[in-house]
């Protein structure tokens, strides 16, 4: 089902609109469904497919890291018998094809946004397919759009095969020598998981990191921090902002049996666990020697989240529905090994974050690291607003299950100000 705002512009025309949302995946289609609630006139342009990151961007085995149970977006959630479980990229993008289905979201697909210009009472939105006036914009584009891969990448020796997240499929994609996985949040640590079972040699190397357990108590970790209301914390209650929104994602892999995927398992597995990669000297990469002062602290981090739990189940008499407090062991680390010889090993994988991308957007609308500027959600320059990007309004702003509350309130300021727009041009 298309809506008549799906209809492409007219060759050489600008199409006039009240809202562009640019990204088809999650965030853009909760606004798209925001909105069409709110009876706004809009379009959802998508530069491949709906979730295209779903489909592409993402290894074979990938799972969410949060529970089915906390899939839903407005107006749509998930209804599977497995509520506990965890989707496949796969099921991702077909949930999100049903959602678009639902309410019939006005999405044109293979559309390249190439410039936003800010214009007398709104923006022009130029594509490869054409020209759109809009009285808003909505930036849903993702929060990893593009892998964030250091500068010394290009000082590795030649032989090197460079993967990042992205481009990484499966253990067969590398060749047969060892592999030095960079980055020690989830997607470095599943993916090094992943070369280990496959019988590979890896070298995990990491920095900052959040340690948890996928479940405690019985209960998955996500269940005790949504009822604990952690994820729903918003960006204007925390003290540091700007460090909540560089917070690494959570140490955890979705499998059936809902395991822990942690440094101390990779060890027993025999990764050979190093510091943060510090930079390259000829053929040598270089570690840092902080790796025990890290554990230490995501260990402490972690012990002061599970005694915040254990106290709000004394509180509410939970223990005897729940399981034992056992906790996790400290992680042990040797951190002794500080450099490693590059010609003995045949690829490197950067799981070292992402970072958004926007060259279409007016650069002074931009951070310094090229991230844009706004108050949740809601940028300097009038009617341009963002979603799905990390603690945009809440600590789960970047999560499925975030996604949908941010969209609501977004469209409550989007509104206001197409009605304003509206006023300025009558009178």
């Amino acid at each position: 089902m298309t809506s008549p705002a799906a209809r492409r512009p007219a060759p050489g025309r600008a199409r006039t609109i009240d809202v562009v949302i640019v990204g088809g995946g999650q965030a853009g289609l909760a606004m798209s469904r925001c909105l069409s609630e709110a009876g706004v006139d809009h379009v959802v342009l998508e530069r491949g497919r709906t979730a295209e990151s779903w489909r592409s961007e993402r290894w074979d085995s990938l799972r969410l890291l949060s529970p089915n149970w906390m899939t839903r977006l407005p107006g749509w959630s998930y209804q599977g018998d497995d509520p506990d479980g965890y989707l496949t990229a796969g099921e991702v993008a077909a949930f999100l094809d049903g959602y678009r289905s639902s309410f019939g979201a006005p999405v044109l697909t293979d559309t390249t946004v190439s410039r936003v210009t800010s214009v007398e009472n709104g923006y022009l939105v130029e594509t490869d397919q054409g020209r759109w006036r809009a009285r808003a914009v909505v930036v849903a584009s993702g929060a990893c759009s593009h892998p964030h891969v250091p500068a010394y990448a290009e000082e590795l020796p030649g032989h090197l095969v460079q993967l990042t997240p992205v481009d990484y499929r499966n253990p067969g994609q590398l060749p047969d020598r060892p592999v030095l996985v960079v980055g020690g949040s989830a997607s470095g640590l599943q993916i090094a998981d992943e070369l280990s079972r496959a019988g590979r040699e890896v070298t995990l190397a990491t920095g900052e990191h959040v340690r948890l357990p996928r479940t405690y108590r019985g209960m998955d970790i996500h269940w005790w921090m949504d009822t604990l209301g952690i994820l729903d914390e918003r960006y204007d209650e925390v003290e540091d902002l700007a460090k909540a929104r560089r917070l690494p994602s959570l140490q955890l892999v979705g499998t059936p049996e809902r395991r822990t995927l942690d440094l101390n398992g990779l060890t027993e597995r025999g990764v050979s666990v190093v510091g943060r990669l510090g930079g390259v000297h000829g053929s040598r990469a270089l570690f840092s020697g902080s790796l025990g002062n890290i554990c230490r602290l995501a260990d402490l981090k972690e012990r002061r989240l599970l005694d915040r739990i254990d106290e709000f189940a004394a509180e509410r008499g939970l223990e005897a529905e729940i399981g034992e407090p056992t906790r996790p062991d400290p992680t042990v680390v040797d951190g002794s090994r500080l450099d490693a010889d590059l010609t003995a090993y045949g690829s490197v994988v950067w799981a070292t974050g992402f970072r958004p991308r926007y060259p279409w957007l007016d650069p002074t609308l931009l951070d310094g690291s090229g991230r844009l500027r706004h108050d949740g959600g809601v940028a300097a320059a009038a009617g341009l607003y963002a979603l799905g990007l990390p603690f945009l309004r809440r600590r789960k702003s970047n999560f499925l299950d975030g996604v949908g509350p941010d969209a609501v309130e977004l469209t409550t300021h989007l509104v206001g100000h197409l009605e304003r727009v509206a006023s300025s041009v009558r009178s």
